[in-house]
């Protein structure tokens, strides 16, 4: 049903129920005829005319827009205000408690804008849950409706990336590539180039190297040209990455040290930490000799996300990434802590990051002279990564793999898997 439908449907219950006829609602100042145009959906009453209806009918405006008293528009704002706060707050499943609960409500079914936005908390909380498939399915809905331009930019840029997280990667692609690659496509703004830069993630994961430069590049200049923040973060932060992934390591600490200072003045809480975390683990990479730096840098970022809305993914790779720095260091022990604490927390989607995981356990038993553990950390990288589609994340961790394969003395286990590590990348 239309919005005039819907409002000549709501004057006619109330008429009825107050015992009026469409002639005595409205005299003297409209005609009958008016009035039975209206109930029957084939005219949309101006507000001047709504609101005379409201005052004749004793009934709310609120209720003949939306089905709703002003009470009860209240009441639904408040709820939606509440679960926002919560999941800023980092109380994930009180958010998504509260999110579920509101979209339950009948009284939301007629607003639209409101149920819309309550979708979107819902979506934002189930992926903070590490419910990944169930923030998808809520997302497509969202997809399929009429929404605004910024909305529907919004849940592009949270699809592509739960799609990444899900290491769907082509479906990934997909979302990014329908918005910025449609012909009337939009003019950059903030959220356009936080969607290029989610998009431009998806890329490397995949191993396009090739494209995933160019379209660096291309965020870049638009980036400088807003000269906002949110999209120069943005831009910087995966320019840095594409950079470090082409060999170019200095030039990539530049770029994600430019998005860092800037996230330090103007993000929020939950960007800042997660930016902190991607640049001490590009750190670790590019300069193994910061390792302490890049352990302080983790564990602040740890600390900041546990008070954010940040996902139970976000906080995994913290301690993830808290293992590799420790095994760098040479703390074994405490690497394997961080190793199992980052595990307890990964959804089962994340294939790849479990992988790595395991990985790392591995090492580090290694190193602590506990084979057997060892191996069996192994086999779970196998049982992680053999179903994933060929990607460069994926060809890496097989690599890894192997090398740590070979130094347990499986030589025919690191064989193959420098032959899945080839297979990957297309050799």
């Amino acid at each position: 049903m239309t919005t005039s439908d819907l409002i000549g449907l709501r004057i006619k219950t109330v008429r009825r129920q107050r015992g009026l006829s469409q002639a005595q609602l409205a005299h003297p100042e409209l005609s009958d005829s008016y009035v039975s145009l209206i109930e029957s959906g084939k005219r949309t009453p101006t507000p001047a005319v709504l609101e005379l209806l409201a005052q004749k009918l004793d009934c709310s405006l609120s209720y003949l827009l939306n089905g709703v008293t002003a009470e009860q528009m209240e009441d639904i704002e408040l709820s939606l205000g509440y679960a926002r706060m919560a999941l800023e707050n980092g109380e994930v499943q009180e958010a998504r408690t509260r999110f579920a609960e509101l979209l339950a409500n009948h009284n939301l079914a007629g607003l639209t804008s409101l149920r819309q936005d309550t979708q979107y908390g819902l979506a934002l909380a189930l992926e903070a849950c590490g419910e990944l498939d169930q923030a998808i399915s809520m997302l497509r809905r969202l997809q399929d409706e009429e929404v605004s331009l910024d909305r529907r930019i919004e849940i592009a840029i949270v699809l592509c990336r739960v799609y990444r997280q899900s290491d769907r990667l082509s479906e990934a692609i997909q979302v990014g590539e329908a918005v910025l690659g449609e012909s009337a496509r939009p003019a950059w703004n903030d959220g356009m180039v936080e969607l290029g830069a989610t998009l431009l993630t998806a890329y490397l994961h995949s191993g396009d190297l090739l494209r995933a430069r160019q379209f660096a590049a291309e965020l870049l200049n638009a980036a400088d040209m807003l000269g906002t923040p949110r999209a120069i973060v943005a831009a910087c932060w995966n320019a840095a990455i594409v950079a470090e992934s082409t060999g170019h390591g200095e030039e990539s600490l530049a770029f994600a040290q430019r998005a860092l200072a800037i996230q330090s003045e103007t993000g929020t809480p939950r960007s800042l930490a997660r930016t902190r975390v991607a640049y001490a683990t590009l750190k670790l990479r590019i300069r193994s000799d910061a390792v302490d730096e890049v352990r302080g840098l983790l564990l602040r970022a740890d600390e900041e996300l546990a008070q954010t809305s940040a996902s139970t993914l976000d906080r995994a790779n913290t301690q993830v990434e808290l293992a590799r720095a420790e095994i760098t260091a040479g703390n074994l022990e405490q690497a394997v802590a961080h190793g199992r604490a980052g595990q307890a927390m990964l959804p089962t989607t994340a294939r790849a990051l479990e992988a790595e995981a395991h990985l790392l356990l591995s090492r580090a038993y290694g190193g602590l002279g506990r084979t057997a553990e060892a191996e069996n950390e192994l086999a779970a990288v196998r049982d992680w990564l053999t179903p994933l589609p060929d990607s460069r994340r994926v060809a890496g961790t097989w690599y890894a793999a192997a090398e740590t394969m070979e130094q347990l003395g499986d030589a025919h286990g690191a064989a193959e898997a420098y032959q899945r590590a080839l297979a990957c990348v297309g050799l």
